[in-house]
């Protein structure tokens, strides 16, 4: 019994959607299918930068032999402890992250914008593993940010 509600909420959802013009961003005729392998990021030169442009790829495709876009970024970042324990030592750290781009056809500026995002880690008892968290929480960071890049990407599409 409780699959024919869940069939009929569902397909009362898609018939709302289907009405409002909603397509897919990723099914046939969609906003996404403009950008598949068709952006072309900068080249990175940080850690952060290539977990960036590791996920846009991930996300939209690796660029063909002549892009029709290019995506500039700049990626700002700041860590702050958050706890301390008996002894003063910060034992949680956050890094918030504020990424501007810019997405170029040729010469011209087709859209551009900035995104702020944060992680969080916590720092272990061993340097080792204080150190990978905070890389771990850098990467989920970029990866974050990449994601919002390419909704706001496709949102404008």
């Amino acid at each position: 019994m409780w699959w024919s509600r869940r069939a009929l909420l569902v397909g009362g959802a898609a018939a709302a959607l289907a009405g409002c013009g909603f397509r897919p961003a990723y099914g046939p005729g969609g906003g996404a299918r403009r950008f598949r392998g068709a952006v072309e990021a900068e080249a990175p030169d940080t850690d952060e930068g290539f977990a960036f442009v590791a996920r846009i790829e991930d996300r939209l495709g690796r660029p063909g032999a002549a892009p029709r876009y290019r995506l500039g970024y700049t990626i700002g970042t700041e860590a702050e402890g958050l706890a301390i324990d008996q002894s003063d030592n910060v034992t949680r750290f956050t890094i918030e992250g504020v990424l501007g781009w810019t997405l170029r056809e040729g010469d011209a500026v087709l859209l551009r914008g900035e995104e702020r995002a944060f992680a969080g880690y916590s720092a272990g008892d061993s340097t080792l593993s204080a150190l990978e968290s905070e890389r771990d929480a850098r990467r989920r960071l970029m990866v974050m940010l990449a994601d919002r890049v390419v909704a706001r990407l496709l949102a404008g599409a």
